[in-house]
């Protein structure tokens, strides 16, 4: 009898000891959370959204060896996540039930800056207990920013107009914003928020530099105003910098590396 309870005692600590050694379950609800979740979270259970491995995702090689899941509510109770990270995906459907079920959902808030950026490191990091990784993925973004703007103050900016290939541009407030100051330039455009660009205005006075993103994505906006064959002519000789979408779709930590980039280009 004795020996059946010691036996019976062993079997539920070994039971409970393989509970608590089980990885947190991570689910992605888009490419941004994607991105987050690979940094803070590449140990754990990543069940990550379709498009991880797109040509636009940052840490799209890392993405690779793990799973890759439809953001809906039936892959999510299939799956059975501890943690959710989401930055526009997820339908509100899926979010109630998520949240009714105890699942813990991490938003990544728009960020106009880079100190937003950080707030959303530190948020998600805490969200996965992952603070102390969170901490160093800010000091790294915060010395690649100071890489960029290294001999910046007292030099004169340059003005320059971001320009993307489906033809918008964005003013103050914004992140690209922030990246350009990030890189000693000025911003041309002062209205705040996204627009879209006037192909005749462009003609008529166009910028002394443009910086351009999203051009590298061939197949995306082929047709868009940022292509147009007159903007192509007025930007020859005037490119700052091609930042490239996997740096510009998410406000994570790696706008610091566009920042870079572009300060490489002046």
């Amino acid at each position: 009898m004795r020996r059946g309870a010691a036996l019976l005692a062993a079997a539920i600590l070994t039971t409970s000891g393989a509970a608590e050694a089980r990885p947190l379950r991570v689910m992605a609800l888009d490419q941004c959370a994607d991105q987050y979740v690979l940094a803070l979270a590449p140990e754990a259970a990543l069940a990550l959204s379709p498009r991880a491995d797109d040509p636009d995702a940052w840490l799209r090689a890392e993405a690779f060896r793990h799973r890759r899941i439809r953001p809906s509510l039936e892959a999510a109770m299939a799956f059975r996540p501890d943690v959710v990270v989401r930055y526009w995906g997820g339908e509100p459907r899926l979010l109630r039930r998520l949240e009714a079920d105890g699942v813990r959902v991490l938003t990544i808030e728009d960020a106009r800056d880079f100190a937003g950026v950080r707030d959303n490191i530190a948020t998600v990091a805490a969200g996965l207990g992952a603070s102390e990784r969170g901490g160093a993925l800010i000091s790294r973004m915060d010395e690649t920013l100071q890489r960029a703007g290294s001999g910046v103050e007292g030099e004169k900016r340059p003005s320059a107009l971001y320009l993307t290939a489906g033809g918008f541009t964005t003013g103050r407030d914004t992140l690209i914003d922030a990246i350009l100051s990030a890189a000693g330039f000025v911003n041309a455009v002062r209205d705040a928020s996204f627009a879209p660009v006037s192909v005749e205005r462009m003609v008529l006075r166009p910028p002394v530099r443009f910086v351009l993103g999203f051009f590298d994505q061939v197949r995306s906006d082929w047709r868009g105003a940022g292509r147009h064959p007159a903007l192509r002519r007025i930007a020859r000789g005037r490119v700052a910098a091609h930042l490239p979408a996997a740096a510009l779709t998410c406000p994570g930590w790696f706008a610091a590396d566009a920042a870079a980039m572009l300060r490489m280009g002046r």
